[in-house]
């Protein structure tokens, strides 16, 4: 989060002996000798298993508004030789790049889809014109050492100076261009399995003119604006009445416009958040603004056919009257606070007229909030906010990391039925913090099963460590919501992709980092086969079943926190059926005037060892020929020159067993028949096999016709999907 300058902040510490009396009370103890003893400029924490080590490791983001200064990595050393969990060393040394950068912002994000943790790092031009940066984790892909990371920037972008970027060509750089950044966030906004940038921007002395932007990944990591507009910035703002590059509309400061006219996609954004409101599955973008009022962005993938082509600002359908007053307003989280498989909303500062007032909102379920309710003791001037269980009762509590004095913290009263509201206990459950905190990141650190908090503190003070003494382990289990109905289908090499919702007491993003199992079966079987499903950021998760399943295919979602606490979805399906064979292609005419007809008799189950004949009729009579099969797909080519007859499998091809016709010699009354399915029990080594259901399979009938050009003819095609 950004740091701001003010006058006369008290710089405090608390040592460990002077909790001792308090710590058996309180919720959260400091425990500093867990992490190193070193200050910061420290703008924002995050965590993931960068090692895959089996606990959480963290990163801070230093600089800001101070200069250019070291990011720095911090290893769990859980499960390292000699090491204790929930205890930390500095590697930055040896596992981060040497830069010095104004960092604001760090975050995770696997963005080349490799299993490991990738870097994004948002940078401010404040003091001095630099670009944000990708560090690349040496795992996975690049089959070096996990955990170590090397700054791949300038491979990462591509195309920054060609359409359809909207940069001006004065703002590039080297690794990237002239920003203002604060807070990035990742997910996958078109659908397509990997994760794209939503890339912010507070523009230069926190203007609000210089745009957001979207960066869509183009599956190997490297990313290229989405820009359907087509419009390029002749300078670093963005005006009224410019195109507003990825929203529907023109550009319109403040407007209150929801119908695609108008959106305004340049303010002073210190956060955005990306995640589902609406329940249609796709992510939408709630945009943050300090100077402004905060404004919020529907994805129309759903509406146009799954197909990602812009956003719509619907700031003033979304939220109530007087959603936000005044300036500051730092920061927002969402969260499901009542347990109704919606996010609700927390605005840190919303009420900044009134004194800095935190207020919570009600998502009333289809993306409209309601029930703007103020945090008590929340006037004043704080920085940001992290949902959190600290009491494992299975809603979401509160932390709050204040600018100018005590952090905070608010236990959810959830009674049910949408109801919840939120009382201060930062007396009883917090010790005293009153150093400039601007960001907190919480997590169970120490794998006891209760959720810790890091503190990111500013002006050269070390962080905060706050281990949870409460020591009630979680028992709660996520839960899988709103599954995605997959449409009925013929089976196909494409896979059927479903999404769903998946809600734990936790925020969001720590239930990024959960097991998250799609579960199919095609009936009647009775297990259930598993594939992983990939977190697409937000609350949205997608798996994949294959496409060649045939049948009524049932599925649902299993859910496994890091507790070992199992949450399953209802049950839905879908019914996956073969098209009956097809013939295709142009058949010949034989020297006679024959036109041979291929058909078929019976179905192509693979569980069956007989009862699939492809037939020819109308052949050339007495004649010898075959037929014969292929599997890699359709052909139309000629077969011999001066031939009428057309090559309509494509190769290699398998041919079956030698036959004659029949008939009267010269004229038409000849055939030929060969079942399939006895063909390839008698021959198991034949093409295509095992074969599986939902296989697509081509066949031709070949045979000899001498008195035709080419000595030999063809007739038209069959295709046909296996069934079980």
């Amino acid at each position: 989060m950004a740091r701001r300058s003010f006058v006369g902040v008290l710089v405090g510490f608390v040592g460990v002996a002077g909790l001792s009396q308090t710590a058996s009370a309180q919720a959260f103890g400091l425990t500093p000798a867990k992490i190193p003893g070193t200050g910061g400029f420290t703008e924002n924490v995050d965590f993931a298993d960068v090692d895959h080590d089996g606990d959480f490791d963290m990163v801070l983001a230093q600089g800001g508004d101070d200069g250019d200064d070291q990011n720095n990595i911090w290893i769990n050393r859980g499960f390292e030789a000699g090491g204790t969990i929930g205890f930390f060393v500095d590697r930055t040394a040896t596992q981060f790049p040497a830069v010095l950068d104004q960092s604001r912002d760090i975050e995770f994000a696997d963005v080349d889809h490799d299993g490991d943790f990738d870097i994004y790092v948002s940078n401010t031009s404040q003091l001095s014109n630099q670009s944000n940066r990708w560090w690349i984790n040496m795992g996975g892909a690049q089959a070096g050492v996990m955990g170590f990371y090397v700054d791949e920037s300038s491979a990462r972008w591509i195309g920054l100076n060609t359409p359809p970027t909207s940069i001006a060509a004065t703002q590039l750089l080297g690794n990237g261009f002239i920003d203002f950044s604060c807070d990035c966030d990742f997910g996958d906004l078109d659908n397509d399995g990997d994760l794209d940038l939503v890339h912010s921007s507070y523009g230069g002395a926190f203007n609000g003119n210089v745009p957001t932007r979207l960066f869509l990944n183009n599956g190997v990591g490297q990313f290229q604006e989405f820009n359907p507009s087509g419009f390029r910035l002749t300078a670093q703002s963005i005006s009224n009445g410019n195109p507003a590059i990825w929203a529907q509309g023109t550009q319109s400061a403040n407007t209150n416009n929801n119908t695609g006219t108008q959106a305004d996609v340049a303010s002073s954004a210190l956060d955005i958040d990306v995640m589902d409101i609406d329940g249609d599955l796709d992510l939408d973008i709630l945009h943050g603004a300090r100077q402004e009022l905060p404004r919020m962005f529907r994805n129309r993938l759903a509406e146009n056919g799954g197909v990602l082509t812009s956003f719509t600002d619907i700031t003033t359908a979304a939220f109530p009257a007087g959603w936000s007053t005044g300036d500051g307003h730092y920061e927002q989280e969402m969260g499901d606070c009542d347990n109704d498989n919606d996010l609700d909303l927390y605005g840190l500062n919303w009420q900044a007229a009134f004194g800095f007032d935190d207020i919570t909102m009600r998502n009333d379920g289809p993306g409209v909030f309601s029930n703007i309710t103020v945090l008590s003791g929340s006037g004043a001037d704080d920085n940001e906010g992290d949902f959190v269980d600290y009491d494992n009762d299975g809603d979401l509590d509160l932390y709050v990391a204040n600018f100018s004095g005590q952090d905070k913290l608010y236990r959810n009263n959830f009674t049910g039925s949408g109801n919840f509201s939120y009382t201060n206990v930062t007396s009883t459950q917090l010790p005293t913090l009153n150093r400039v905190a601007l960001d907190a990141d919480c997590a169970d650190l120490d794998n006891d099963g209760d959720t810790d908090i890091i503190v990111a503190n500013d002006v050269n003070a070390a962080q905060y460590y706050l281990t949870n003494n409460t020591n009630i382990a979680d028992t709660r289990a996520p839960r899988p919501a709103n599954l995605e109905q997959a449409p009925n289908r013929a089976p196909g090499a494409n896979p059927t992709v479903v999404r769903v919702q998946v809600y734990d007491n936790a925020s969001y993003y720590e239930t990024w980092y959960i097991d998250i199992q799609l579960e199919y079966r095609v009936l009647p079987a009775v297990a259930f086969t598993q594939v992983a499903m990939v977190s697409s950021q937000g609350q949205i998760w997608r798996g994949l079943m294959p496409g060649n399943l045939v049948g009524t295919v049932e599925y649902r979602v299993r859910a496994t926190d890091r507790r070992g606490n199992v949450g399953v979805s209802s049950t839905k399906s879908f019914t996956s059926t073969a098209p009956g064979p097809v013939t295709y292609c142009t058949t010949s005419t034989t020297s006679s005037g024959c036109n041979p007809a291929i058909g078929f008799i019976g179905t192509p189950s693979i569980s069956a060892s007989s009862g699939f004949t492809i037939t020819v009729a109308s052949v050339e009579g007495q004649r010898a020929g075959l037929t014969f099969y292929g599997v890699s797909g359709r052909a139309s080519s000629v077969w011999s020159p001066g031939s009428t007859s057309t090559l309509c499998v494509k190769s290699p091809v398998q041919r079956m067993g030698t036959q004659n016709s029949g008939g009267t010699f010269g004229t038409c009354t000849g055939s030929f028949s060969e079942d399939w399915l006895s063909y390839l029990t008698s021959n198991p080594g034949s093409l295509g096999q095992p074969f599986l259901a939902g296989a697509t399979v081509n066949s031709q009938a070949w045979f000899r016709d001498p008195a035709a050009p080419g000595t030999t003819n063809l007739s038209g095609g069959l295709e046909w999907v296996t069934a079980p």
